[in-house]
C-alpha cells in the first residue's frame, strides 16, 4: 500500500509542467493537483486536478491543494518578454517567491523548484542573476527539504511560437553534450520528460534540508529509479 504524496505543480502550462503530468500518469504514490492560468490538455489516463486562476489567486489554488510538496516549474525568457527585463523578474523572481510563500503558509514541507544551471547572485548573466537570487530567497523560507534542479538546455516539444536558437541548439545537443566532460558535464542537457522523472522521484523524500541537483544527480536519481 502506497502512502500518497500530494504534489501542487505550479506552472503546468510549460515544458516541465507538462512533462510531469505525463509521468504522474498511474504512479499510485502521487495525488497530483496542478495549478495554471489557463486550461491545458491533461494526458491520457490522468488523474489529477486542475485548478484554474490568475495569478494573483494562485496562493489560494496552492492551499486548496493541501500539498505536502510543491514543484515550481514556472520560468519566461527574456526573448519571449521582449526584452523587458522588469517583465522577466515578475515571472521568474516575484512570482515564484510568492508561490513559495503560499506553499510555506499551506503547510508543505518540500519545495522543489526548476533553476537553470549556471545560477549565481553574483553572476553579470542578468537571467542567471535572477535566477540565483531567488534560490537564495526561497532558502531563506526554510522548508523541511528544499531541492533545487539546475539543469542545462531543456529538450521536447514546447507549445506556443518556435524559437529557432533553441531548435538549433536541441539538435546539435547530443553531439555537444559529448564534448561537455568534468566540471562542464553539468552544463549537459536534459530531457523533459527526464526531469520530469527527477521531480516525481524527489517528490516525498524524507530527508531533510537544502539539495542542489546537477546533470550527473539526475542520472544517479533516474538510475534509482
Amino acid at each position: 500500500m502506497y502512502e500518497k504524496t500530494r504534489v501542487v505543480l505550479v506552472g503546468a502550462t510549460g515544458l516541465i509542467g507538462r512533462a510531469v503530468m505525463a509521468e504522474a500518469v498511474g504512479r499510485p504514490d502521487i495525488n497530483l493537483v496542478a495549478v495554471a492560468r489557463r486550461e491545458v490538455p491533461l494526458p491520457k489516463g490522468a488523474r489529477m486536478q486542475m485548478l484554474l486562476s490568475d495569478t494573483a489567486h494562485w496562493p489560494d489554488a496552492i492551499a486548496a491543494g493541501r500539498p505536502h510538496t510543491v514543484v515550481i516549474a514556472l520560468g519566461t525568457t527574456i526573448k519571449a518578454v521582449g526584452g523587458d527585463k522588469p517583465a522577466f523578474r515578475a515571472v521568474d523572481h516575484d512570482l515564484v517567491l510568492e508561490c513559495a510563500q503560499a506553499a510555506k503558509e499551506a503547510g508543505a514541507r518540500q519545495l522543489i523548484v526548476v533553476s537553470s544551471v549556471g545560477a549565481q547572485f553574483s553572476s553579470k548573466n542578468f537571467y542567471l542573476s535572477v535566477k540565483g537570487e531567488i534560490e537564495d530567497k526561497l532558502a531563506r523560507l526554510h522548508f523541511d527539504r528544499f531541492d533545487i534542479l539546475r539543469p542545462g538546455l531543456l529538450r521536447g516539444h514546447r507549445e506556443g511560437p518556435p524559437r529557432p536558437a533553441e531548435r538549433l541548439g536541441m539538435a546539435f545537443s547530443p553531439l555537444l553534450d559529448l564534448l561537455m566532460m568534468g566540471s562542464l558535464r553539468k552544463y549537459r542537457s536534459a530531457r523533459a520528460s527526464d526531469l520530469a522523472k527527477v521531480v516525481l522521484s524527489l517528490a516525498g523524500s524524507k530527508q531533510r534540508g537544502r539539495q542542489v541537483h546537477h546533470h550527473d544527480d539526475f542520472q544517479r536519481i533516474l538510475r534509482r529509479g
